[in-house]
């Protein structure tokens, strides 16, 4: 376990800095971890044994535990960063396509749709992700609309290796047979506008972005700080967008799993299948955990345990 010292200062820090430690020290020793997600080949691959948290601070703090600067494919997690984008071009009338409750139901699950006639539940189940990356498309090439988001994800994370990994691309495309059949039953409705492997394709990719914690904590910032980047004092956000995104996260950030996520550790935050969690303590810290053993709802078994602690130890759940 290791720190970064940035320009504001050390207050706090030791206890911060202690309690990361000691979390990332008692997850290594855990035995329970879940499982790897076995139905993307690539992620079946990924050793269970590992763990990595990182801290981001307020005043430019960066606080490393455990495999914080090992890659892995942050899958849905980089939905809301895709929501981030898709808002910044149309506005609330994203809305009209993709609704704001959570789901109840596996991220993959068609049933909703049926019901609701084609538009999805949230923006972070897989096919409200495909739904905004439709809206991306608009006017637009695949190969465009993915570059923007790569870049965005390069900019708030302020690191140009961020990158796409081709061989979890190439897995998803090949065994993404629900979320086909999604994003057909949504261009039955009219809700996706673009050519359906258009759509599929930019989604398969933006999910196979691999990021270190270090990185995704970072990208995380905005969402922490008001929208804001507070090492460039650059504005990527407004206040109030920053605030109903950290909203969907705490709501509907964990699939069928968003309750109790909420109810245990009180913090935004959006899973992936790969194993990570971006996690905000408003006005505190930007926080990224992985481990890539998941529980039945699809989110990291230590990643949750070690937000949980964290938390309850630094008195950082929004709810006091």
């Amino acid at each position: 376990m290791w720190h970064i010292r940035g320009e504001g200062g050390d207050a706090g820090l030791p206890k911060l800095e202690t309690v990361v430690g000691e979390i990332a020290a008692r997850m290594q020793s855990r035995e329970e971890r879940g499982n790897v997600a076995t139905y993307i080949p690539e992620l079946a691959k990924v050793p269970i044994g590992q763990f990595g948290m990182a801290v981001v601070t307020a005043d430019g703090e960066t606080i490393l535990a455990g495999d914080a600067e090992t890659p892995f494919s942050i899958q849905s997690i980089s939905k809301v960063f895709t929501l981030t984008l898709a808002l910044g071009k149309v506005g609330d009338a994203l809305w009209a396509k993709v609704g704001r409750e959570p789901s109840g139901n596996p991220f993959n699950s068609i049933i909703q749709l049926e019901y609701e006639k084609g538009k999805p539940r949230n923006p972070f189940i897989n096919a409200g992700a495909i739904a905004v990356t439709d809206v991306l498309l608009a006017g637009h090439q695949p190969r465009e609309v993915l570059g923007e988001i790569l870049r965005f994800c390069r900019f708030v994370s302020e690191d140009e290796t961020v990158a796409i990994d081709e061989h979890v691309a190439r897995s998803e495309k090949q065994t993404g047979f629900l979320n086909t059949a999604l994003a057909n039953y949504m261009r039955a409705f009219n809700v996706l506008e673009n050519p359906v492997d258009h759509a599929l394709g930019v989604y398969f990719h933006h999910c196979s972005i691999t990021m270190t914690c270090r990185q995704l904590a970072m990208a995380g910032r905005y969402l922490a700080f008001s929208g804001r980047l507070p090492s460039r004092g650059v504005t990527v956000i407004s206040s109030e967008r920053a605030r109903r995104i950290s909203a969907l996260m705490l709501t509907c950030g964990h699939y069928d799993g968003s309750g109790d996520f909420a109810f245990r550790v009180g913090l935004p935050g959006k899973s992936g299948v790969g194993g990570g969690i971006m996690a905000v303590a408003p006005g505190k810290a930007s926080i990224a955990v992985w481990s890539p053993g998941l529980d039945r709802h699809g989110n990291s078994v230590l990643g949750s345990l070690a937000l949980e602690h964290l938390a309850k130890a630094m008195h950082w759940s929004v709810f006091g």
